[in-house]
């Protein structure tokens, strides 16, 4: 939520390769969630995942092309400014998180984990040797003949870093020493699910991995202790067999803790599963309001979609109904890919 007193802002990355304008900033509404753009800065191609600050004054984006880089702006005043030139990091970077003074990188294309420096400034110091390769592969022939993480990030308690690999059918449990992600524990998922992103629970005890090669969420408990990551059940993201394509991306745990929403493309549907103790229970689907939602996000009771081949960013009303999102508008950013709020 945003600070008192501060404005309330969004950011919406989008591929500039499929015609994005890139970096777009929108104003909030405090009372709606409507979202009003107010510019656009296409200094970085495809930045298709961004991350803020704590304090809220600087962000940071990927860029996902075949080199890899991510770039720092500040944000304080009305308009982002670049913040010094971006850093390479590994091919194809498709999220990033703040971890220790730290932004972490998912390499997706060249199958690793970076951690670049922060310097006290804000800005990005070189990368160096602050890289984990990830090894393996899994059953799909064309999606996973080497890893691909696809999210990273740190747990609740801070004490590990979380990376999330679609290629291997794993989720690596990390430290960071000394600037360099280290290998901890790897906890194998369903061979072929295909996992891309997973979100925690308020309670730091639960976890819940959205699976893109298969429509499912694996449920799965957390241990902050043993840095360990338990799976105990899969459960699916759709009421019946899909039509068509079927590649769920986001998911979000409402911060009550009660719900779990997935979107998944193809299908262009948001999906609302009751947390019920250690389980999920699937209990319906909206439609996203576009196509392609590449990501969601949560932010004072609305619900957010970037669909990235309809070009626009849909949000949904989730106060009222429990945990059924109720379209409320849209605004048009093409080839959408995230939205982050500060």
């Amino acid at each position: 939520m945003a600070a008192v007193g501060r404005r309330r802002r969004a950011f919406i990355g989008s591929y500039t390769a499929a015609g994005g304008p890139g970096l777009v900033t929108a104003e909030v509404h405090p009372g709606t969630g409507a979202l009003t753009l107010t510019g656009r800065l296409g200094t970085v191609p495809d930045p298709a995942y961004l991350a803020l600050s704590p304090a809220g004054d600087m962000l940071y984006a990927v860029s996902e092309t075949a080199e890899g880089a991510v770039a720092a702006y500040r944000v304080g005043g009305d308009e982002p400014e670049p913040a010094g030139p971006p850093v390479p990091v590994g091919g194809g970077p498709t999220h990033l998180a703040l971890h220790a003074g730290h932004v972490l990188t998912a390499d997706y294309g060249s199958g690793g984990v970076t951690a670049v420096p922060v310097r006290p400034d804000g800005t990005l110091a070189a990368a160096s040797s602050g890289r984990l390769r990830h090894t393996g592969s899994g059953p799909h022939d064309r999606r996973q003949r080497g890893p691909h993480p696809h999210q990273v990030g740190p747990d609740p308690s801070g004490r590990w870093i979380v990376s999330v690999d679609l290629g291997t059918d794993s989720v690596r449990v990390c430290t960071l020493d000394e600037g360099v992600p280290a290998l901890h524990r790897e906890i194998a998922l369903r061979p072929g699910s295909g996992p891309r992103h997973l979100a925690f629970h308020p309670d730091g005890e639960h976890a819940y991995v959205v699976n893109e090669l298969t429509p499912t969420v694996t449920v799965c408990l957390w241990d902050a202790d043993g840095g360990s990551l338990k799976p105990l059940a899969e459960v699916p993201v759709l009421p019946g067999a899909p039509a068509g394509d079927a590649y769920p991306s986001g998911v979000v745990v409402s911060p009550d803790g009660r719900f779990v929403w997935t979107a998944t493309r193809g299908e262009d549907v948001l999906s609302v599963l009751a947390v019920q103790g250690d389980g999920l229970r699937l209990t319906g689907t909206v439609p996203c309001g576009g196509h392609w939602p590449r990501a969601l996000a949560e932010h004072d009771g609305f619900l957010y979609s970037a669909n990235e081949r309809s070009g626009d960013v849909t949000w949904f009303d989730v106060r009222e109904r429990p945990g059924l999102p109720r379209y409320d508008g849209s605004v048009e950013v093409t080839a959408a890919a995230c939205v982050v709020f500060g």
